[in-house]
């Protein structure tokens, strides 16, 4: 109960303030005004021409006047209206203020025009938006946009100031309240809440979930996939294997090249052959290092 209580007071507290303007001067007009706020509907160009008007919801005489007389206002409490641009202005809105109006004017010789009719839609505002965001098993982010309060929430996404792209996404749309992005997505990220008489919006900075994506063939099979960078054992480049290379420079003198890459560096081993006697031989070898 007390958490219901204290919604309530939150979004009286939002609508405090919120003013909306609507043309009712077109037959069907939508008019939206914010629950506890203020509206203000222009119902005709003016009243010094008009002989006799009514508005009326659900046949109860609203408003009732003759050029620039007011003859009734039901709403005199909280409302006021102007004759000279015909304009409505209802404070402190209700839901019972919700619904349709029908403005009947009367010529001087007593006879009814054609009705205009006009639906006022009160909506409560959209006090304030919680974002969620968190990593899933394969380095995608799920982030979830809830309002709380408000009527009729709709939900937009942007990434740096953009809008969301179909790319972007593996699951919901720049519609949904809640999305989950691709593992290479990250920027800053903006959900807006917003209905007809407000808009709210929360942004958070967000990063990749440390994930990597390999694209490489180990031992004849082809791996492509997201791995999670700090424990990835797939697709690391070994170090090469050391290449010996013969070559003849000098008369009874071999060398043998190691390299490894990088750095590139060389050890060059020569052998001179010394004398020997019978079958048997004796070896003196120097080592010389060296970096190409």
């Amino acid at each position: 109960m007390e958490a219901v209580i204290g919604l309530l007071l939150m979004l009286l507290g939002v609508s405090h303030g919120v003013e909306t303007y609507c043309d009712g001067r077109i037959n069907g007009a939508q008019c939206y005004g914010a629950l506890g706020g203020t509206v203000v509907l222009r119902l005709m160009d003016s009243t010094s021409e008009i002989h006799i008007y009514q508005w009326v919801k659900n046949k109860t005489v609203i408003l009732n006047g003759r050029k620039n007389l007011i003859l009734s206002n039901l709403l005199v409490k909280r409302s006021s209206f102007a004759p000279s641009d015909a304009t409505f202005r209802i404070n402190n809105l209700s839901r019972t203020d919700d619904g349709e109006y029908t403005l009947i004017v009367y010529n001087s010789k007593g006879r009814q025009l054609d009705p205009l009719i006009l639906q006022l839609n009160i909506q409560a505002p959209v006090p304030s938006v919680l974002l969620v965001s968190e990593c899933l098993s394969q380095g995608e982010m799920r982030v979830s946009c809830s309002s709380e309060g408000g009527d009729s929430p709709q939900y937009s996404w942007t990434l740096d100031g953009h809008t969301l792209t179909d790319a972007q996404f593996l699951s919901g749309n720049k519609d949904s309240n809640i999305i989950t992005l691709r593992q290479d997505v990250s920027g800053q990220l903006v959900c807006s809440v917003s209905n007809h008489v407000s808009r709210v919006s929360k942004e958070e900075t967000i990063s990749t979930c440390g994930f990597i994506f390999i694209d490489c063939i180990s031992n004849g099979t082809h791996i492509s996939q997201w791995v999670f960078e700090a424990n990835n054992t797939l697709c690391i480049e070994s170090t090469p294997a050391p290449t010996l290379t013969t070559e003849g420079k000098e008369p009874g003198i071999t060398v043998l090249t190691i390299s490894t890459k990088p750095p590139t560096a060389s050890t060059m081993i020569t052998e001179t052959e010394a004398s020997s006697v019978g079958k048997e031989s004796n070896i003196i070898m120097s080592i010389k290092l060296s970096t190409h």
